[in-house]
């Protein structure tokens, strides 16, 4: 493990990049006459300085299609394990509502430095949580922040990625849950229409 961790740079980062974009460059070709093989990219928002490192990424290659998500809220994963989840919730409040809007926060820096075409797992915070059901509408000031940065996708015509991962740990509903699924279509909170279902 220490070998694996001491090995992983970004310098080796970009090489298993590269090794795997030439994979399926290849692939795609082989099996061109059977198969239509898309090659896409999945970037992770740690920290403000990734944006360089994410742009570094998309330069080097032309995708078919692009998705950028959060899964770290103070550089720590939040939806790894609970021992991980509980660390970053330290270093918000001690709380799960103060990492939720530190999540919702640290995903709106993401939006707006990379205006991402789709956003990963709008909503993955609440995996680890004391209550991944709950409604996210019981604290109002992370359902604002919601409301905000769904705003700002809608804004530069970005869509949202439905994801089922959350069904098979256990949990009722998709990234995202129905009640963000339904922002703009009932007007709750945002002018109707708003968001449209072929955004994008």
């Amino acid at each position: 493990m220490g070998k694996i961790q001491d090995d992983f740079t970004p310098q080796t980062l970009l090489k298993y990049h590269d090794a795997f974009y030439d994979e399926a460059v290849r692939l795609r070709e082989k099996y061109k006459d059977q198969i239509n093989i898309l090659i896409g990219l999945e970037s992770d928002w740690i920290r403000d300085s990734s944006k360089s490192f994410i742009e570094r990424l998309l330069s080097r290659h032309q995708f078919d299609f692009y998705v950028s998500s959060v899964h770290h809220v103070h550089t720590t994963p939040i939806d790894y394990d609970t021992p991980l989840y509980v660390q970053a919730r330290d270093a918000s409040d001690g709380k799960d509502e103060k990492l939720f809007e530190d999540y919702f926060d640290a995903q709106l820096a993401m939006l707006e430095a990379l205006k991402p075409p789709v956003i990963g797992h709008f909503d993955l915070i609440r995996l680890k949580s004391d209550d991944p059901e709950r409604s996210f509408q019981q604290w109002a000031q992370v359902w604002r922040k919601i409301i905000r940065n769904l705003d700002y996708v809608a804004s530069y015509g970005g869509i949202l990625e439905i994801n089922s991962a959350s069904l098979r740990k256990g949990m009722s509903e998709p990234y995202p849950k129905l009640e963000i699924c339904t922002v703009g279509y009932t007007g709750q909170s945002i002018k109707p229409g708003a968001l449209k279902p072929n955004a994008g």
